[in-house]
């Protein structure tokens, strides 16, 4: 096997990219305090073409010198929006007819893998402070949580790697 050189992969120029169709899926990221964190969602929801993020609270906005060291130019690709609540991206969501999960381990949470979906309809994913998780408020006025099942010693996942798990079943989903 021989490794593909970047001009081989076909990859969309941020221009196209903006102009192309989107996973119907907006990733919210509630009081995220790591700017790489922040950075490595970005890359991932330009990997999935997810349609924005919403920044919340203390969560950083680009542009910032180390949100771009692990976004690598995803922050120019990916639409994104702040809110200095989180409550206030939740309520916009639901107006415009998103469905809307937290992605946190709470009594009759929807394990990950029993995740159905409709293709016609528009969902956000909400992400959690890396101490804290997402607030109980948010929580609450979620439509129902997610939750990836863990068997090891630890608690939870970062919170990147858990947006990059739970954006790539949506995107399997929704779009393969």
């Amino acid at each position: 096997m021989r490794k593909l050189k970047t001009i081989e992969m076909h990859r969309l120029s941020v221009e196209a990219f903006k102009e192309a169709e989107k996973l119907p899926l907006v990733v919210v990221l509630d009081n995220v305090r790591s700017l790489y964190n922040v950075g490595s969602v970005f890359r991932s929801s330009d990997a999935f073409r997810v349609e924005a993020i919403y920044l919340c609270g203390i969560t950083a906005c680009p542009p910032h010198p180390e949100i771009h060291k692990t976004a690598l130019g995803g922050e120019d690709s990916v639409d994104w929006k702040y809110f200095k609540d989180t409550a206030d991206a939740v309520r916009e969501l639901h107006n415009n007819g998103y469905f809307v999960y937290s992605i946190e381990q709470v009594e009759g949470s929807t394990k990950l893998q029993d995740l159905t979906v409709d293709p016609s309809r528009r969902y956000a994913v909400i992400f959690g402070n890396e101490v804290k998780g997402v607030r109980q408020d948010i929580v609450d006025s979620s439509d129902g949580c997610l939750e990836i099942p863990q068997f090891g010693t630890k608690h939870s996942l970062n919170v990147s790697v858990t947006a990059g798990i739970v954006t790539w079943e949506f995107a399997k989903k929704l779009r393969l």
